[in-house]
This record gives C-alpha cells, sequence and structure tokens, in this order.
C-alpha cells in the first residue's frame, strides 16, 4: 500500500477523507484506490495523482461511493472528456424512448447497463447485453475515434457467486510477450473492426447481419497501437463474433482468421488477467487503449444494474 499523494491529508475543505492510498491487484494489472470520497469536490493534485494511477495500474477501482449521474460524469471528466458511447445510436433509430430507465439514460454520455426488461425483470435478452456472458471485448472499437476509458459505477448487483464479475487483460504485456513469429506477422497490419453486434455478440438494432467479409462494416485500426500517455505499445484486437466480423486487410480470409486466432488465444491467457467482484458502490475504470474486458453471465434470480460513462479517446497511433 503506498500513499497516492505525496503529503500526509488532502484539503478536509475539498474532500473530507485521509490521504488516498493505492492497493496494487497482485495481477498483471489493477489497483484499488481508497480515501477520496466522488461526492466531494477532488482537489487538483489528487487528481493528477489519479491520472497517473490510471497511467500506471491500467483499471482502478474504487469502492464505496454514492453519486448521482452528474457527480458520475463530473468523476469521469478527471481523467477526460466525456464520449457519447456508440451503441446508444442504434437504440435510438429503432425508437427506444430515452426516458426508458431500464435501457436509455436522459443523458447523452451516460449508458444504462443493465439485465433488466421494460418492466424491471431480470431477462436472459433485453436487447442490450441482457445476462449474458460478455466475452473479451474492447469498448467500441467499432468507431472511428474509439474512447479512451470506460467508467462503471454499480448500482444493484448480485450476489458473490452468482455472475456478473468483470476481467480485465493487460494489452501491454500481450504485445510484449508475442512470440518473435506472431511479432513479424502483424508488423503493419490492421484490420477491421465489426461494428454489426454487440459485446454479448447479440445483433443490433437495425443493422444487418453480415454474410461476407465484404459486408463487415467497420472502420480499419492497427492491430498494435501506440498509447498517446504511456508511449507504450499494446495489442488492439478490438472485438471478435462468429464470422465473417473482424479481418485483416490486405490478407486471405484463411490466413486472416488463422493469424487472428493465435492472436486472440495470447492477448487472453490467465496470466494477463485480473478479475472483480462487484459491490454496489464500486466504480471501476479501464483504459480501452491498452486492456480488454469480459463478463461472465448474470444468474436470472438476480437484478445487475450499472451506470457507464466513456471518456474521449484519440485519433489511433499505429505502432
Amino acid at each position: 500500500m503506498q500513499n497516492i499523494v505525496g503529503h500526509t491529508e488532502i484539503t478536509r475543505s475539498a474532500n473530507a477523507v485521509a490521504t488516498p492510498q493505492i492497493l496494487p491487484s497482485g495481477a498483471a494489472l489493477g489497483a484499488e484506490i481508497r480515501g477520496v470520497d466522488f461526492s466531494l469536490p477532488v482537489p487538483d493534485d489528487v487528481k493528477d495523482a489519479l491520472r497517473k494511477t490510471w497511467a500506471d495500474h491500467l483499471v482502478l477501482l474504487i469502492r464505496g461511493q454514492d453519486i448521482d449521474d452528474e457527480q458520475l460524469l463530473a468523476t469521469s471528466g478527471i481523467f477526460g472528456h466525456p464520449h457519447e458511447a456508440a451503441s446508444r445510436k442504434y437504440h435510438l433509430n429503432v425508437g427506444h424512448k430515452v426516458d426508458d430507465k431500464h435501457m436509455i439514460s436522459r443523458h447523452p454520455s451516460v449508458s444504462i447497463i443493465s439485465n433488466l426488461d421494460e418492466n424491471g425483470t431480470p431477462v436472459k435478452d433485453n436487447g442490450g447485453l441482457g445476462s449474458f456472458e460478455v466475452v473479451w471485448h474492447t469498448d467500441n472499437s467499432y468507431v472511428e475515434v474509439p474512447p479512451a476509458g470506460s467508467m462503471l459505477y454499480a448500482l444493484e448487483v448480485p450476489p458473490p457467486g452468482c455472475g456478473g464479475d468483470t476481467s480485465f487483460s493487460n494489452q501491454y504485456l500481450a504485445y510484449e510477450e508475442l512470440p518473435d513469429a506472431l511479432k513479424k506477422a502483424i508488423e503493419g497490419r490492421a484490420q477491421v473492426h465489426d461494428s454489426s453486434r454487440n459485446s454479448a455478440g447479440i445483433l443490433r438494432p437495425g443493422v444487418k447481419l453480415p454474410t461476407t467479409p465484404e459486408e463487415v462494416e467497420g472502420p480499419v485500426h492497427p492491430l498494435v497501437r501506440v498509447h498517446p500517455v504511456t508511449r507504450r505499445r499494446a495489442l488492439y484486437l478490438g472485438r471478435r463474433r462468429d464470422w465473417p466480423s473482424n479481418y485483416i486487410v490486405g490478407m486471405p480470409n484463411e490466413d486472416s482468421e488463422a493469424l487472428l486466432d493465435a492472436l486472440w488465444n495470447h492477448a487472453t491467457q490467465p496470466k494477463y488477467a485480473w478479475t472483480h467482484t462487484w459491490r454496489v458502490g464500486d466504480i471501476v475504470l479501464w483504459d480501452n487503449r491498452c486492456c480488454m474486458h469480459y463478463r461472465t453471465e448474470i444468474d436470472l434470480a438476480y437484478r445487475r444494474v450499472m451506470h457507464r460513462t466513456t471518456i474521449k479517446g484519440e485519433p489511433i497511433v499505429a505502432a
């Protein structure tokens, strides 16, 4: 455990807590921050220290928070400007109402992540992520300028052991430990990022399922990107669904599939990961530029409701 700032106590008039402390997870990424109350103003030096800690640990956990959406946006704003979630437009385009409290937040920069239907009942499929297993992915990689980070705030969670745990994977290490042959194979390569399906693999509202690689819609991003803050290289795989989905540009389909299989098998190894079991009041912030995440399936006996913000990113720089 270490202090997050270099003095013994932050200004009590601004945030009446003792000096924030860092507790690294002991895994390949992740750290818990203690001693910050985001319902109160946060001094500039603590904001600076939080940003540095995020760059160092990729994923931050802050427990015991009690905040509203405006305070959540202010907390997210410590790390960057808001990014409107790309999935929101798909729901609005097919007539989902912004006052549907279980589907879409009134605020364009806050997404509701829940397993509830329109009656507030837990279901497997609610048109969004529902209670499905959410396989390894990077948020919004299917847009031209993906978000730098995502922040998730837990309002209702299942009991431990009943699903909904979230794992994170360090893609700096995944790149650094790639076998030389794989590093050489992806040098200068880019892939199309499939925008047709969500993080649970469900077709987005109003979207046609691709049947050939040529029908896959989405931007082209490099397989290896340079982080704008740390300047480290990271694998950038995004998301991958049943074929046809992401594919490597300029490579025969069979070779593209084989190479992507090898990269995904390498990048999602347990040694690169840390898993978080949620409690009400938890805030977790992760860096989409250098880590992926995954969620386990949720027991349908339990409600799970989260509010999420995303943080505006920068144009991707290829390694």
